[in-house]
């Protein structure tokens, strides 16, 4: 268990520049999601930023955005958790190979790499502890809260800035809506559930959070838990996997006053997510996010900032609200993500 004292969100909302809470819902129209982005000069040194990638600067600008929140300089630990690194960054190295023989350019080559993101956030806070990144596709971030949990229970740090990073490009959009990952069309963001095709709507984002073994006058919530569980050969059991997580907690389904799923659009698998809550939480009100930031790999940073925000401000707003119902407390929240039915996850964050 650990509090959550900080949160620095770049998505395709307007979270980057206002602590508001959803106040303004961004509609789109599109393929994918893209994030709105901060002004870097106001978090980066502009001569430095010439030389940095799109996701670099995403990163450095939502890891201080957190920092300033909980009102830290110095975290104890950096851990980033990213499914595909710089993407851009790759397709650079890779159109300059196929175009012609020559000496390429090194800086998108050393900025592909997976680390960079957690290394530059480092460098720009001259901060010498403990660095980690975790590429586990859609279990990148929830295996960085692991690690930042196991950190601080064993005392090897007191706050922890863990982060979730991806981004979007136009031709990895179309290179992987080959194998249906992603919807053929633009669909409008706020009316995803109508959509009656396959594959996902993408987006994108950055979200770092600071978890701290103290409560602060900034906390946000309670980090309890997380869990994570491939799916072998159709052997995963949601049954047995919650009521473990459950039992490890000392909680029951009557405990939990908000499960948020991971919906997004694709009906071969949002099945999944809604026979799920029907079946092992009939009564708990249910609450989605990903038609706010799209689907990609580390999404569920924007559901972790979704519900922190929840337990904070002790409301559910309409626009995440899948049941007509209010809660009337909010005590546990579960948030539940599986990708594509192979990777499923339990995120399980408190009131304070």
């Amino acid at each position: 268990m650990a509090f959550i004292n900080g949160i620095g969100l770049i998505s395709p909302q307007k979270t980057a520049e206002t602590k508001d809470f959803l106040s303004e819902v961004v509609e789109y129209n599109a393929d994918f999601l893209k994030c709105i982005e901060p002004v870097y000069r106001n978090y980066i040194d502009p001569i430095q930023s010439r030389r940095m990638s799109r996701l670099i600067k995403m990163g450095i600008a939502s890891a201080k955005l957190c920092l300033a929140d909980a009102g830290c300089t110095m975290p104890g630990a950096i851990i980033t958790g990213t499914g595909l690194g710089s993407v851009d960054d790759t397709e650079k190295i890779l159109g300059d190979i196929t175009k012609e023989e020559k000496f390429l350019n090194p800086t998108p080559f050393i900025q592909s790499t997976y680390n960079t993101i957690s290394s530059q956030v480092a460098i720009q806070l001259k901060c010498q502890n403990y660095n980690s990144t975790y590429v586990h596709r859609t279990f990148s971030f929830e295996s960085g809260l692991i690690d930042g949990l196991m950190q601080l229970e064993e005392q090897m740090a007191e706050s922890v800035l863990v982060g979730a990073i991806d981004e979007m490009t136009f031709n990895h959009l179309q290179i992987t809506r080959r194998i249906g990952q992603w919807k053929t069309e633009p669909v409008n963001n706020l009316e995803l559930l109508k959509s009656t095709t396959p594959g996902a709507l993408a987006g994108e984002g950055a979200a770092f959070i600071l978890v701290d073994v103290k409560k602060s006058d900034s906390t946000y919530a309670k980090l309890q838990d997380v869990r994570t569980c491939i799916n072998i050969h159709n052997s995963f059991n949601a049954e047995h996997f919650l009521a473990d997580f459950l039992t490890q907690n000392k909680l029951h389904v009557s405990d939990i006053d908000l499960v948020i799923l991971g919906l997004n659009g694709d009906i071969n698998y949002d099945s999944i997510y809604l026979d799920f809550a029907t079946r092992y939480f009939p009564g708990t009100i249910r609450a989605w996010y990903k038609h706010l930031c799209g689907e990609y790999h580390t999404a569920t940073g924007f559901g972790v900032w979704a519900a922190a925000n929840i337990l904070k401000h002790q409301v559910l707003p309409d626009i995440l609200n899948l049941d007509e119902r209010k809660p009337t407390k909010l005590r546990n929240i579960l948030i539940y993500n599986q990708y594509r039915n192979t990777n499923h996850s339990f995120i399980l964050l408190s009131a304070c």
